[in-house]
């Protein structure tokens, strides 16, 4: 009869090590590719409300006779019917000397640039009835503008 020698049972140590550094890899891997991730659903999410932000100051405009919200006010009350946008969050300016610092410093905010269109990644000048919403993407994890335009 064959009796087992105790050599044959269980695992090498080479064998756990092997293992072992396979699951660190792994796991190295997801912890890496998490922060992009996360990254890139909340540049999604600020990309869907911008465009939510349009297409509701579209329907204030065909609710209005084609006037475009005057003040962050008038436009708070409007976005406030809606329940996926925090209207504490944007704002309304005409002024396209400088772009609002807040849109600068702050990536959870949206500015509202009446009588403007964008011009790449920031507004320029348009007409009455236009208007361009400005916020900041985390893309690469730098902050860059994002502008969208009726």
């Amino acid at each position: 009869m064959n009796k087992l020698n105790n050599k044959d049972r269980g695992f090498t140590i080479i064998e756990v090590v092997l293992v072992l550094a396979i699951a660190a890899l792994i796991m190295l891997m997801v912890f890496v590719a998490w922060p992009a991730l996360q990254r890139s659903q909340r540049d999604t999410a600020r990309k869907n409300d911008v465009s939510s932000i349009v297409a509701s100051i579209s329907s204030y405009a065909s609710n209005n006779g084609g006037s475009i919200p005057s003040n962050t006010a008038n436009l708070t009350s409007y976005l406030g019917k809606l329940s996926r946008i925090d209207a504490t969050k944007v704002t309304v300016t005409s002024s396209l000397s400088s772009l609002d610092p807040t849109v600068a410093s702050n990536l959870d905010t949206a500015v509202v640039y009446s009588g403007a269109v964008c011009n790449g990644d920031a507004p320029k000048a348009g007409s009455a009835r236009q208007m361009a919403v400005v916020t900041i993407l985390e893309a690469n994890g730098t902050p860059v503008r994002y502008c969208q335009d009726s």
